[in-house]
């Protein structure tokens, strides 16, 4: 017993020596894990613009806008909630193309707090094979739909590899918030400390036509970078998974 004590504690201390605890910095700077739940930038300066349940038919008309301002932003889309994904294909690759971060917000918006692990599973993977079949891509960060993360959620998107976003400052635009309201959540969030990852919706044409250009103005005024989820958190090469993906022609809808 008292060998295997000695042993352990030389083990320990040569543990010590051969892995140095990591510099406080770099540890900052590292990506975000799967599974956990990340509400604002890890970065200040900068602002990521975020929004859900998109593709729409305002999706083409808000890169325009974005692209004009340049911004970059993050769309968090679904397979179903506003029409089949397939059918705004040319939105999709357009907002591709224009170097917007595509992240997952589930195949049909369901509440996944209360579902299983397969069904988790289902919701992810099936928009996972639309995203490749239109554009060769599976994303790694995903926000869950109502924000909810109970359950066998978030070991779920650990296993899966999800890097799950929800947000610190909410335009309130689902529930019917004015442009100007939304505004004012914005500065009182203000435009200093780490950045912030906004809560908004491509679906509202008040957000896309009025609070983004006002949004895109406030930053410049503040000096703040818009910029996608992804690189707000030092995660820029991270946005999906490596390599191109072979798409399988099949259409859920």
């Amino acid at each position: 017993m008292l060998a295997e004590t000695v042993l352990t504690g030389l083990l320990l201390a040569s543990s010590a020596v051969a892995y140095p605890a990591p510099n406080p910095v770099q540890f900052l700077k590292r990506a975000p894990d799967a599974g956990v739940v990340i509400q604002k930038c890890a970065n200040p300066g900068m602002l990521a613009l975020a929004y859900d349940d998109g593709p729409y038919q305002y999706t083409s008309q808000l890169v325009d806008i974005l692209d004009r301002g340049g911004a970059k932003a993050t769309f968090f889309w679904t397979g179903t909630l506003y029409g089949c994904i397939y059918n705004q294909a040319a939105a999709v690759k357009k907002t591709f193309a224009s170097g917007h971060q595509i992240a997952s917000h589930s195949w049909s918006h369901g509440y996944m707090g209360s579902m299983s692990e397969s069904q988790i599973r289902s919701e992810m993977t099936r928009l996972e094979e639309a995203l490749v079949n239109l554009i060769g891509k599976k994303p790694t960060y995903m926000r869950p739909p109502y924000l909810q993360t109970s359950g066998v959620f978030l070991p779920t998107m650990r296993s899966m590899g999800y890097k799950v976003i929800t947000n610190d400052v909410d335009s309130g635009d689902w529930n019917n918030q004015s442009p100007q309201q939304s505004q004012q959540a914005f500065q009182r969030a203000g435009a200093h400390g780490n950045g912030h990852i906004s809560l908004m919706h491509e679906t509202y044409a008040s957000t896309v036509n009025t609070l983004t250009p006002w949004l895109i103005n406030w930053a410049n005024q503040n000096n703040l970078k818009l910029v996608t989820v992804a690189e707000c958190l030092n995660d820029a090469d991270g946005m999906y998974q490596p390599g191109n993906f072979t798409g399988n022609g099949r259409n859920y809808c």
